[in-house]
């Protein structure tokens, strides 16, 4: 399996479950505040690492006890935490996340420490690249630092998988050459600035994302499935159907599983199938790492085989 090098975010999520989530001005009683470790980077290094990839990560944390826990608990998981580097003058990145009974959530992020991701954090993580490496990027770390990731590793022969989250507007000049991307309904839409609302504009706004040069584009739907376009042609990947407790990592979950799908060698078609059944099985459990899944859970829940993973 070619190695995985994320390039990105590692979060404290703070996490209240409620019976809905409030409205503006409203106050909602929920239950205990948990304390999980997530950050899109961490999160998917972490999820592409329970199913078999080599994977190391690249980023910034404070030098308190939540980086410390953050940097643990990558550890713990096989994920390769060397490039993670302590800022001395930050705190580290946190989330305030929100879920209610039916898994729906919000989130506020406070960057804290992943706004400190530069250059040198650049150079590092293209380094780490071996022939044929993949590099995954999101966008919760500087925009200049994955602007700048995105030109070096193409420049290094490197493929490139990108999660446009959160939402942001991109010059899609940025796209060509890219392994993949990635994005939800919402960032789709503002990728493109156009709607992205139902099943035939998210495949109308995959094949676009193609067409600015990505390889594969995807364009999740949550229960729905996903919009996928590749090699010329377009297609609805099914989704897995669940009882959804926490939505809040089932995106990541997705794409570190397309990340090791690809990185493993899988068709797109098996990477997208792959990463769909991923998804699907974090949103049964609640928390960010917490709920990432392994191969034995795919194969319990779905009856998906992934034999490169480490079960």
């Amino acid at each position: 399996m070619a190695p995985i090098v994320v390039l990105g975010s590692l979060n404290v999520d703070f996490v209240a479950r409620v019976p809905v989530l409030p409205g503006p001005g409203e106050t909602v009683l929920g239950g205990d505040l948990g304390t999980f470790a997530g950050g899109k980077g961490a999160n998917q290094a972490v999820a592409a690492a329970r199913l078999g990839g080599r994977v190391a990560m690249v980023g910034c944390v404070g030098a308190d006890a939540h980086g410390d826990l953050l940097v643990r608990r990558l550890e713990l998981d096989g994920v390769d935490a060397g490039g993670v580097r302590r800022d001395p003058d930050a705190p580290t990145g946190a989330a305030l996340i929100m879920v209610a009974a039916g898994g729906e959530n919000v989130i506020a992020v406070t960057p804290g420490a992943n706004a400190r991701v530069g250059a040198r954090d650049v150079r590092r993580a293209v380094a780490a690249l071996d022939a044929g490496g993949l590099l995954l990027l999101q966008l919760e770390v500087p925009l200049a630092a994955v602007e700048q990731a995105i030109r070096e590793a193409r420049a290094a022969g490197g493929r490139v998988l990108l999660n446009t989250a959160p939402a942001a507007r991109l010059d899609l000049d940025r796209l060509a050459g890219l392994e993949a991307v990635v994005a939800n309904e919402s960032e789709a839409a503002a990728l493109l600035g156009r709607p992205v609302a139902s099943a035939a504009e998210a495949l109308e706004a995959a094949a676009a994302i193609a067409a600015a040069g990505a390889r594969l584009a995807v364009v999740t739907l949550g229960a729905a499935g996903a919009a996928v376009h590749a090699a010329g042609r377009s297609w609805l990947a099914e989704p897995f159907p669940v009882t959804a407790l926490d939505s809040t990592a089932a995106g990541d979950a997705f794409v570190g599983a397309l990340a090791a799908g690809l990185a493993g060698g899988a068709q797109d078609a098996a990477a997208v199938r792959l990463a769909s059944a991923a998804g699907a099985a974090a949103a049964t459990r609640a928390g960010a790492q917490e709920s990432l899944p392994r191969a034995a859970d795919l194969r319990r829940l779905f009856d998906v085989e992934w034999p490169a993973a480490a079960v």
